[in-house]
């Protein structure tokens, strides 16, 4: 099962929201990388993303839960990587995300209860207000995480998103089903 911080809500509470998620939103820079941005001299911008935060978005979608990208920044390497992880929902360079999320949850078919959103900074309070489940990552801006529904153990690109899959798998009964697949 997922750890919990001492200082969180009950977990009863959290896998009962979990439960209802059809959607999960991710911010990118400080939660599917660790927030560093890397230039090379010619202006050239790298990212490093976690595999297993990778390996943890694709069995999520196993499961029809979709998934969803909004980001303030806008980036080639993004682009690529959500399309090797065949996530179609990709937003990128909206730094007033709130006009995004309402076109993601017409577009996805949902309401803003059935969606989850991690972040890690304060242009994500707007969404984390609206949505089912608000979720910050271990190293969030503190008055992210003081907002925030749960908290990852693990900090932003080394494994925070692996434990969001993993809660929301558990959540809904399909966490067992993954872990069968692989110990056949």
């Amino acid at each position: 099962m997922v750890e919990m911080d001492s200082n969180q809500k009950p977990m009863a509470h959290i896998l009962e929201k979990a439960k209802k998620l059809k959607l999960l939103i991710l911010d990118v820079d400080g939660v599917l990388t660790d927030g560093r941005l890397y230039f090379d001299n010619e202006g050239m911008e790298y990212k490093c993303f976690h595999a297993r935060d990778g390996h943890g978005l694709k069995l999520l979608q196993k499961t029809s839960v979709k998934v969803a990208i909004i980001s303030g920044r806008k980036s080639n390497s993004v682009e690529l990587r959500m399309k090797s992880l065949g996530i179609d929902y990709v937003y990128q360079g909206h730094e007033d995300k709130q006009g995004v999320f309402a076109e993601l949850l017409e577009s996805a078919g949902i309401i803003a209860e059935q969606a989850a959103y991690v972040g890690d900074d304060l242009l994500d309070l707007p969404i984390m207000k609206r949505v089912g489940l608000a979720i910050a990552v271990n190293d969030a801006h503190y008055a992210v995480k003081e907002r925030a529904d749960w908290c990852t153990v693990l900090p932003g690109g080394q494994g925070a998103v692996r434990e969001v899959c993993d809660l929301i798998m558990q959540a809904q009964g399909n966490f067992d089903k993954v872990l069968d697949y692989y110990l056949k």
